[in-house]
Formats: C-alpha cells, sequence, structure tokens
C-alpha cells in the first residue's frame, strides 16, 4: 500500500497480523471469508485481509450489501444468473464474501457482502473493498423493520463519502412486491427523509444517493441496475446520442441498448422510459434466443454462398400494429426498437441500413475505450 492510503487510512496497514495480535472482529472476519474457523486464509481470500501490492484490478465493482436475509443474493442470482425468482425462496443466507465476474460488453464484477460482516471496524482495510471505482448497492427490505438497515447504511455513506466520494450510492427498496401501493410510497418517503435528513446534519447535503422501489418479480429490479450500470458507461452520452440520432432518422417510438446475458439495457434514447415498451423489449429478447438455441445449429455439410450475416436480425408485428425490432450488434448486445409509426414500418430496408451504421459507430466506440485499457495495462 503506498504512503498516501496509509496517512489516509492510519488503520488499515495493521491488517495482517500475528494470530497472537488479531482482535475479535478480525478473526471473525477470517471465519467468515473461509466458512470454518479453523485453517490458513484461503488464496482467494487473502486480497481482503492483506495491503494490495499488486496493481488494483481496472474492472468496475459492483457491492451488494444490506442486512440478512434483506435479498441480496436473490437480486444477483435473477439479475447475473438468470434464476427463476421463484426459486430464490431456496437460497441460503449469504455466510461468506461471494466475488462474481461478470464478462459482457463491459466486465465488472459482483460482490455480495454477508449482512453480519462488520466492514467498518478499524481492522478491517476499506481500500481493499471501496478503493475500486463502482458502485455500492444497499438493499433494504420494505417488508421488514427497516431501522436498523438505515442506520447502517447511513453510518457506511459517511464512511465511504469521507475517504472514497467517487463511489456512487445506490439504494434498493426491495421487496415492494407485496406491498399496496399507498404504504409502498410511505415507506419510500420515510426512508429517504430518514437517510437525507442524518447526511444533511452530518454536512453532506448533495451526497451521490440514488433510490429505487425494486422487486425481482417484476421487471423493476432490471431498471435500476440498469441504472447503476450506466452511470459506471464513460461513453453514456456518446451511445445516448448515437441511438437517438437512429431513432430519429428511423420513426422510432423508444430504442434500447440491451446486454442481452442480463437484459440490462446500458443505453436508450433521450425519450422517457416507458416500463410497458422496456418489458415487452426484454420479453422480445427471450424469445429470440430460445429461436436461437433451437434452430441456429451449424450443418456439418452447409457451405456458405457469399458473405453472411453473422448477427441476429428479427422484427414482429403485435396485435395493435406496434412493431418490435431486433438487432444484434455483437455477442454481448442488441438493439431493440418499438416503432408505432406506420410509414416507418415500411420502409424496413431504411431501417436496416441505418442500424448497421449504427452497429459501425457502436463498435467503434467500444473497440476504442478497450484499445485504451488494453495500452493502460501494457
Amino acid at each position: 500500500m503506498d504512503s498516501s492510503t496509509q496517512n489516509r487510512l492510519p488503520n488499515s496497514h495493521h491488517l495482517y497480523r500475528s494470530n497472537s495480535s488479531r482482535s475479535e472482529a478480525q478473526l471473525s472476519l477470517e471465519n467468515i471469508l473461509q466458512g470454518t474457523t479453523q485453517g490458513s486464509v484461503p488464496a482467494h481470500s487473502r486480497a481482503i485481509l492483506e495491503p494490495s501490492v499488486k496493481p488494483r484490478d481496472a474492472k468496475p465493482r459492483l457491492l451488494l450489501m444490506g442486512l440478512r436475509r434483506s435479498g441480496k443474493s436473490s437480486i444477483a442470482s435473477v439479475v447475473f444468473h438468470k434464476m427463476p425468482p421463484n426459486e430464490t425462496l431456496f437460497l441460503e443466507s449469504t455466510t461468506r464474501i461471494q466475488k462474481d465476474s461478470i464478462h459482457s460488453f463491459m466486465d465488472f464484477q459482483v460482490w455480495d457482502f454477508p449482512g453480519q460482516l462488520e466492514y467498518l471496524e478499524p481492522s478491517f482495510d476499506l481500500e481493499d473493498i471501496f478503493g475500486s471505482l463502482g458502485a455500492l448497492v444497499w438493499v433494504i427490505d420494505a417488508q421488514d423493520d427497516y431501522l436498523d438497515s438505515v442506520a447502517r447504511l447511513n453510518r457506511t455513506i459517511l464512511t465511504v463519502q469521507q475517504y472514497y466520494p467517487g463511489i456512487n450510492i445506490e439504494v434498493f427498496i426491495h421487496k415492494v412486491d407485496a406491498l399496496s401501493e399507498e404504504y409502498r410510497q410511505d415507506a419510500y418517503q420515510d426512508i429517504v427523509q430518514r437517510i437525507t435528513d442524518e447526511l444533511n446534519d452530518c454536512g453532506y447535503e448533495n451526497a451521490p444517493v440514488h433510490f429505487y422501489l425494486t422487486s425481482i418479480y417484476d421487471y423493476s429490479v432490471f431498471e435500476a441496475f440498469s441504472k447503476v450500470i450506466q452511470k459506471l458507461i464513460p461513453n453514456l452520452s456518446t451511445l445516448e446520442n448515437l441511438i437517438t440520432t437512429l431513432g430519429n432518422n428511423c420513426g422510432f417510438e423508444k430504442t434500447y441498448l440491451f446486454d442481452v446475458l442480463s437484459k440490462i439495457y446500458i443505453a436508450s434514447d433521450t425519450r422517457p422510459v416507458d416500463m410497458a415498451s422496456y418489458e415487452m423489449c426484454s420479453d422480445y429478447i427471450d424469445v429470440i434466443v430460445d429461436i436461437s438455441e433451437l434452430y441456429s445449429w451449424d450443418h456439418p455439410l452447409r457451405k456458405a454462398k457469399g458473405d453472411q450475416m453473422q448477427e441476429a436480425e428479427s422484427h414482429v408485428v403485435l396485435h395493435d400494429d406496434t412493431m418490435l425490432h431486433l438487432m444484434e450488434m455483437n455477442k454481448y448486445l442488441c438493439l431493440v426498437s418499438v416503432i408505432r409509426n406506420p410509414e416507418a414500418r415500411e420502409k424496413k430496408g431504411l431501417i436496416d441500413m441505418n442500424c448497421r451504421t449504427f452497429q459501425e459507430a457502436l463498435n467503434d466506440v467500444f473497440s476504442r475505450s478497450w484499445e485504451r485499457a488494453e495500452d493502460q495495462n501494457s
């Protein structure tokens, strides 16, 4: 750890010590990471107990935190591992930090923290957790007594803001599917008020804290994670401008750029997001993926005749004459558009041509950023 970090966090460089001098909090932390009370620290967990000696991974990091049984693991399983929501009922409570590396258009990490982990203890290396650019996603169970969760969140925000003000704080007010609309809004306003008042009293009037009502039983959790991920994309404004220009030229009512794996949309045009259209587009991706898995197989005797288009492209006209148009951009991303203009629907060739032009610009934007990252790492 460099000297500037030691000056900023005076306790962190004393973290890895002999067994005789470790605090109870340190021993408790080791037990959580190991999943046992005996044995040495495993190699993949040692980074959180020792000062960093290697260059930090450039991948953005999403930290899922909250009290026990708040729904953190269920959210991660549904969004990033395509687990059906009903099956999350059988998930066991998290007892150790779960680290997932998500390989997509932008590689990032998801860390799921146990609710009982006291990471604000002086013996805990805060630099190893919060020192990487990313977001802290705090999950609050709206169906439970949330006062303890709010109090612990406030302590976490004050610590993070003091040392790492660049981290986005995202609050998921979760499990709202079983609440009435009136109670849902009352809980939302109460939580926001308690957190805001505490931060204002401590001098943080404009802390970067954002709130979302979420549930794994509808698309609200995907919408919330879309907003979280978008803040980590350095070229977001460029992507939004490209999509808006494409939509204006083709007569699209709404256009989303989806990550196919998670169905998070990483960008859209500048028109307001309509949840109904978002749900339709998201469902259409599932339809195309299922059909592709059934029928897109390589026959050993099939020979290509001329240049072949590798990316999937499809459209469907719904009962109300709305057309959904999907075009795969690369192996990670696809563009899905809602078209209600009858004249636009008749110009399919022009739409395809404009989408291919957008595809070239999109891949150019991402390839340039990847090249820069490779140059920095080399």
